[in-house]
C-alpha cells in the first residue's frame, strides 16, 4: 500500500492543493481531484508516474467545493466512480446551481480559478452513509460524515495492512502548509462551530495515526494539530462576532481581517511565498463572509 501526495501547483503555487493517489497491489484510487483549472497539472503529474486518468476507477471526495471536487467530472468521463456525501451528490449530478452560485462570488475570476464543471451521470455517483466502509481495488475506506466546514463533508479513513489507519480530512481538519500555522477555512454558506467541534472530537477518537490535509499533506501530531485548529477557529469567530453584532457589511470587515490574519502568518515566520500559498488555499475574504453568516444566523435566533 502506497499513498502518493500529488502537488497540482494550483495557481502556479506548490504545496497549496494536494490530490492523493492510493496504490495497492489490486489497483488505484484518488482522494480529491483539485479544480478543473488544475486538471492539466494533475494529468502531467499522473503521467510522470506512468499513470493515465483511466487507471483510476474510484475517486473519493471530501466535499464538493471546487478546490476539492472540481475535476471529478473529468475523471468520471474516463469511467471513474465518484464517492461523495449524500448532500453533495445532487450537485455533482446537476452542477448548474452550484456553479452559478460560485460565479456570483468569483465573477470573471471563476474560469481562471476553477474552470468548468460538467454533470456526472448518477450511475457513476455513490453516497456512503456515516461509518460505511467501501472496499474497492484492495482498499478499505470508511466514510465519516464530518460537518462544520461544510454540511456535505466526509473524512475518509483508510485502513492499512500492518500499519495504523490514516485519515484524509478534506477541510474539516483545517489548513497547515509545510508544518506552519494551522488555520480554519471558513467560507459560506455552511460554517457551523458547534458541528465543527463535534467533528474534531470524532477525529480525535478515531484510531488514526496521520491526517492527510488537502491543504497540504500529512500531519503526524494529530491531537496537537486539532487542538491548535480548534483554538484558532474559536479565536477567529470571537474576532468576527462584534462586527456581526454591529451589522457591519462584509466589505468593510475584509481589510481588517486580512491584516489580522496576515499578522498571524508573519508572526509564524512565513515569507511572501508562504503568504501567497495560504491566501490561495484560504482567502481571507471568504472567511469573513462565512463567519459573518454564521454569527448573523446565530444572533437572529
Amino acid at each position: 500500500m502506497k499513498i502518493h501526495t500529488l502537488d497540482i501547483t494550483f495557481q502556479n503555487l506548490n504545496h497549496t492543493i494536494a490530490v492523493f493517489a492510493l496504490e495497492s497491489a489490486e489497483g488505484l484510487a484518488l482522494v480529491e481531484t483539485g479544480p478543473y483549472s488544475s486538471y492539466p497539472q494533475l494529468l502531467a503529474t499522473l503521467a510522470a508516474k506512468g499513470w493515465s486518468p483511466a487507471d483510476f476507477r474510484y475517486v473519493f471526495l471530501s466535499h464538493i467545493h471546487f478546490d476539492h471536487a472540481g475535476a471529478a467530472w473529468a475523471l468520471a468521463q474516463h469511467g471513474a466512480k465518484i464517492y461523495v456525501h449524500p448532500r453533495g451528490l445532487p450537485h455533482l449530478a446537476n452542477p448548474g446551481k452550484l456553479y452559478q452560485s460560485a460565479r456570483m462570488i468569483y465573477g470573471d475570476a471563476m474560469d481562471t480559478l476553477w474552470g468548468a464543471m460538467e454533470p456526472i451521470p448518477e450511475e457513476q455517483l455513490y453516497a456512503p452513509q456515516h461509518g460505511e466502509t467501501i472496499d474497492v481495488a484492495g482498499l478499505h475506506l470508511t466514510a465519516w460524515h464530518t460537518p462544520g466546514h461544510a454540511v456535505h463533508h466526509i473524512a475518509w479513513e483508510l485502513a492499512q495492512p500492518d500499519e495504523s489507519a490514516v485519515l484524509f480530512t478534506g477541510d474539516v481538519a483545517g489548513i497547515c502548509i509545510d508544518g506552519q500555522l494551522v488555520v480554519p477555512p471558513c467560507p459560506p454558506p455552511d460554517i457551523n462551530l458547534e458541528d465543527w467541534r463535534q467533528s474534531l472530537q470524532l477525529i480525535r477518537e478515531l484510531p488514526v495515526s496521520t491526517l492527510y490535509l488537502t491543504h497540504y499533506g500529512p500531519v503526524a501530531n494529530k491531537n496537537a494539530h486539532l487542538d491548535a485548529l480548534e483554538a484558532r477557529l474559536q479565536q477567529w469567530a470571537a474576532w468576527m462576532k462584534p462586527f456581526a453584532e454591529n451589522q457591519t457589511p462584509a466589505p468593510e470587515v475584509v481589510p481588517a481581517f486580512e491584516s489580522f490574519v496576515r499578522a498571524e502568518l508573519l508572526a509564524a515566520g512565513l515569507d511572501a511565498t508562504g503568504l501567497a500559498r495560504y491566501e490561495a488555499a484560504n482567502p481571507a475574504y471568504m472567511s469573513v463572509a462565512g463567519l459573518l453568516r454564521y454569527w448573523n444566523k446565530k444572533l437572529a435566533r
